[in-house]
């Protein structure tokens, strides 16, 4: 098999191992069972379809499956929504309209001046394999400064991962990286021959202890809503709401906001902060705003 056909039969694999004859409503049939959770002939009569058909899906060898079969194997595995998204990438066939775009991202002027604009929260503009296009002061404050990094080095993945205070400041450090990873697996199926991609999942597997067991585990996310802590070396712990938001007319942008709770702990920590680490005033626009000159392009990726 291919590594695309590889990607399928690993992710199929790893969905029925999850799932347990007594979750599928299947009586014990007296066979020992060599690996975890549901068989292939399980899957199948679950799914209503062939065992010959359904492990020809499984090693990529079956093109088009339709709706119906999609569906009823995204039920027998109890898929969610990105997991649906994910089986249905891996079965399309690339094409070169599927291919990673090479050309930088750029974030319009507007979407800067939106980010100034929640100056009360962190705010921040992800693009393609989570690259931090742009952010404001706070977002800066609160994660680290992507902005004195160089662009080709600003990627959420990465900090998340390689950088030693991410794990002293992101509470349920574990899992907000195990996420993260996961939002990269999700890509990796929409957009197969991202060689930019494939160099950071290189460099992530090589340096990341822990790296390679999330990746290898399939799992994969679409993040859109929750809960974020942070703990600052200023201000002590940070509680935040977080929303993501595609940004209209570039699907491969996503605005992302931690809100938090009015008169709480902590919107008088991010005041005293905001107060603490403001620039002082020069009559120079704030970096990062437009209108000042500073080019509008996000990572040269």
């Amino acid at each position: 098999m291919d590594e695309r056909s590889n990607e399928l039969a690993d992710f199929l694999r790893t969905r029925r191992a999850r799932v347990t004859p007594d979750q599928a409503g299947l009586p014990d049939d007296g066979r020992a069972r060599r690996v975890p959770g549901l068989r292939r002939d399980e899957v199948a009569r679950l799914a209503g379809v062939s065992t010959e058909y359904y492990t020809r899906i499984e090693q990529g060898r079956a093109p088009n499956p339709s709706p119906e079969v999609l569906e009823a194997l995204a039920r027998t595995l109890r898929l969610d929504p990105s997991e649906r998204e994910h089986l249905t990438d891996l079965l399309a066939r690339p094409t070169p309209a599927r291919r990673a775009p090479t050309s930088p991202q750029r974030v319009r002027p507007g979407l800067h001046l939106m980010l100034q604009t929640l100056d009360h929260v962190p705010a921040f503009i992800l693009g393609r394999r989570t690259d931090v296009l742009a952010s404001n002061r706070l977002a800066r404050e609160v994660l680290t400064d992507f902005d004195a990094l160089p662009a080709t080095r600003r990627n959420l993945a990465r900090y998340y991962l390689l950088d030693p205070v991410a794990r002293e400041r992101v509470g349920d450090w574990e899992q907000i990286a195990a996420e993260t990873v996961a939002i990269l697996r999700l890509e990796a199926g929409r957009v197969p021959h991202d060689r930019q991609l494939a160099d950071l999942v290189g460099e992530l597997t090589l340096k990341s202890p822990e790296f390679s067991t999330w990746w290898n585990d399939h799992r994969v996310l679409r993040r859109t809503h929750g809960a974020k802590h942070y703990h600052h070396p200023l201000v002590g712990d940070l509680h935040f709401s977080y929303e993501s938001f595609q940004v209209p007319g570039d699907s491969d942008q996503t605005l992302c906001v931690y809100n938090v709770e009015p008169g709480s702990d902590t919107t008088e920590a991010l005041r005293l902060l905001a107060g603490w680490t403001a620039p002082r005033s020069t009559g120079a626009p704030e970096r990062g705003d437009p209108c000042g000159g500073r080019p509008v392009d996000g990572p040269a990726r």
